[in-house]
């Protein structure tokens, strides 16, 4: 089956496309808000933190690239063991770029017209039609400049997608039929691409169980995984860390085997 992410301009109606495609297709369907609640939970994070990743800029005491690579690490991690559970249609502002290409997933920008998504938030939101036009440049901006400051990606780069929809020129019925075409496609090649997204959530669970624990913390640990067996690469992973390490991994579901490999550091440059 396929998975489909779609990133939403606010006021463009993502979420309600997002919605009437799930109810087409019988898949699961959630939110970022779903993700991010999930994500709190299982790694004891304020939700509020998780803003700083996709809808505002942070403050300077938030500045930190650590914190902001821990905070997306727990948020790939949920969000792509539920893609690997396959079925499932996730909307959030900025989560396509979380979905790998695996051949078995569809990214989807919805766009719309900056006139109608003002109206739009406005009745949404009970404001004005100057503070709906201030709140859609403002969150236009923010989320645009946390993608590319935290993942490098352009979100309004339509090259990144396989879809771009303009939900203030045809109707969401036709767009919806559209997309539920386009997955009975890719259902076709599920078998193909199903286990690279498998693989990418079991390395995305091994990293964020790396980062909540006591003794790596944000150890820069390299972390991939292919046909379940997740291989890990660090300096730092000599003994006991190495066997440590391996005992965290073997703990996510899905995991085969563990290879670690404890990269040398390089060789400090003496000058003559």
């Amino acid at each position: 089956m396929a998975v489909i992410a779609i990133n939403q301009q606010i006021g463009s109606r993502g979420i309600e496309l997002g919605r009437l495609v799930a109810e087409r297709l019988g898949y699961r369907f959630l939110e970022r808000d779903d993700i991010v609640s999930e994500a709190s939970r299982v790694y004891n994070v304020d939700p509020k933190q998780f803003l700083i990743i996709d809808e505002r800029q942070p403050h300077f005491w938030e500045r930190s690239n650590a914190e902001t690579e821990r905070l997306l690490s727990f948020l790939r991690s949920v969000l792509l063991k539920h893609m690997a559970a396959d079925r499932v249609v996730f909307v959030g502002s900025s989560g396509a770029h979380l979905l790998p290409e695996c051949g078995c997933g569809l990214r989807v920008r919805v766009v719309g017209t900056f006139e109608q998504r003002v109206e739009r938030v406005a009745a949404d939101e009970g404001i004005g039609r100057a503070a709906a036009e201030k709140r859609v440049r403002d969150h236009d901006r923010e989320v645009r400049a946390r993608a590319q400051a935290v993942i490098g990606v352009d979100l309004d780069d339509p090259a990144f997608y396989h879809l771009v929809v303009n939900t203030s020129m045809v109707s969401l019925e036709a767009f919806a039929d559209a997309l539920k075409a386009v997955a009975a496609r890719l259902d076709e090649r599920h078998a193909e691409g199903f286990p690279h997204l498998s693989d990418a959530s079991l390395a995305a669970q091994v990293r964020a169980a790396l980062l909540v624990h006591p003794k790596f913390g944000s150890a820069q640990v390299a972390v991939e995984c292919g046909d379940g067996t997740v291989r890990l690469t660090a300096a730092c992973l000599v003994a006991p860390w190495d066997d440590l390490a391996r005992k965290v991994a073997r703990q996510i579901e899905g995991v085969r085997e563990v290879e670690v490999s404890a990269q040398q550091p390089p060789m400090p440059y003496r000058s003559e």
